[in-house]
């Protein structure tokens, strides 16, 4: 490959994901090295004033100061658009820096957002505590209900937001219906594709204005750093989101670039075996527990959905237990294999609470509406052997007397 090949659209547009996701926007320094380069500056020098000056002018390509363009995290961000089939692509500090100035960046007050119902605890502190504060009216509706998203809707609505698959309900969203709903009433449509990944799911192509992303999950997936990023036209990256994200500075670190960057050589290879491991461990529970929430079983009353979205139905799933918080707990705490963590998408098998955690600060009545139980617990598949998860998982269920 040369140089600049990996920084141009009319050849890596060709190549098949697993090839972009290796190979997709690197730009390679004149030292010619195969892994990308690590750019660990703030700033950058100028040969002379009159440069300095064009640069800032916008006259001149070239860098200027690392809270608006890196070299490394510039590969990252092409990389990331070649995967999810956008034009353009920035990428945030975290996830949730990507989902605020997804919806930020352009509502103002007197605007409306309508939100998906299940959501991360997060996501669901934007629509219900932040955007009211700076004026902007929210309502959720069940993200399965796309009539719900057209109910909801008043002239005044410029954002329909939600997750699919949702978390951790697990709920699917009808992403053609929603996304050509809005697109009918000049509404944008902003989806969190945090749990799916590219390599599962790609929302652009039923109709998505603006994916965002946790790239902390599966993009990067080994639990390592943080990272978020946004995709939508190159019109909607440039004109909307980056004036928002110039000057209020959600930048993402040229060393966590570096980190997803590697992380995405893999993640194909990755999330295709930590879902075939997830259906094989979904199957087990299906039998030992009330209520299991995985889209992937055929027994999940949105798989036929699902399948028609998904490539395959992704690691992560939720199940619910009759007893409540103590037996939840006690379920957790009889692990010996699988991590008690709050965290998703890592390549380790992952289990929490999320009433006692991830939506810890979510209201019970909110959580209740939500569809999120006491006894509801959360699981991210890894690569272990899925014997190895389900002889844990046995033993863990045999102590709470299930």
């Amino acid at each position: 490959m040369k140089r600049k090949t990996g920084q141009d659209r009319s050849i890596t547009a060709n190549w098949r994901p697993a090839t972009q996701a290796v190979r997709g926007g690197t730009a390679r320094s004149e030292y010619g090295e195969t892994s990308e380069a690590l750019f660990l500056t703030s700033g950058y020098a100028y040969d002379c004033a009159g440069d300095a000056a064009a640069r800032f002018a916008g006259e001149q390509q070239g860098m200027t100061y690392s809270r608006l363009q890196n070299p490394t995290v510039e590969m990252l961000e092409e990389r990331i658009a070649l995967l999810e089939g956008a034009e353009a692509c920035r990428t945030m500090a975290s996830g949730m820096a990507a989902m605020t100035a997804s919806l930020l960046c352009q509502l103002s007050a007197g605007d409306h957002l309508v939100g998906g119902r299940a959501a991360f605890g997060s996501c669901r502190w934007l629509t219900d505590t932040l955007l009211p504060k700076f004026g902007i009216e929210t309502d959720v509706v069940d993200a399965r209900d796309t009539q719900a998203f057209i109910d909801a809707s008043r002239p005044n609505t410029k954002v329909w937001f939600f997750e699919t698959p949702a978390n951790p309900t697990m709920d699917i969203a009808d992403l053609t219906a929603i996304c050509a709903a809005a697109r009918e009433r000049g509404i944008v449509t902003v989806v969190d594709n945090a749990f799916a990944s590219p390599a599962l799911q790609r929302p652009m192509e039923f109709g998505a204005d603006v994916v965002a992303y946790s790239a902390t999950k599966l993009m990067e997936g080994q639990g390592r750093v943080l990272a978020g990023a946004v995709c939508g036209t190159k019109a909607f990256i440039d004109d909307v989101l980056l004036p928002f994200t110039r000057n209020t500075g959600p930048t993402l670190s040229a060393f966590n670039a570096w980190v997803v960057l590697k992380g995405l050589e893999t993640l194909d290879l990755r999330v295709m075996r930590q879902s075939e491991n997830a259906l094989k461990v979904a199957s087990f529970l299906e039998a030992r527990v009330p209520k299991i929430n995985a889209p992937g079983l055929p027994s999940h009353p949105q798989h036929d959905l699902c399948m028609r979205q998904m490539k395959m139905a992704g690691p992560i799933f939720s199940f619910e237990l009759d007893g409540g918080r103590a037996q939840a707990h006690g379920l957790l705490d009889a692990l010996r294999l699988i991590d008690i963590s709050n965290n998703i998408g890592d390549s380790r098998s992952l289990m929490t609470h999320p009433a006692s955690t991830t939506h810890s600060g979510v209201a019970e009545e909110k959580r209740i509406e939500m569809g999120i139980s006491e006894g509801m617990i959360r699981i991210n598949v890894g690569l272990e052997d899925a014997d190895d998860l389900i002889a844990d998982l046995d033993q863990a269920l045999r102590a709470v007397a299930l």
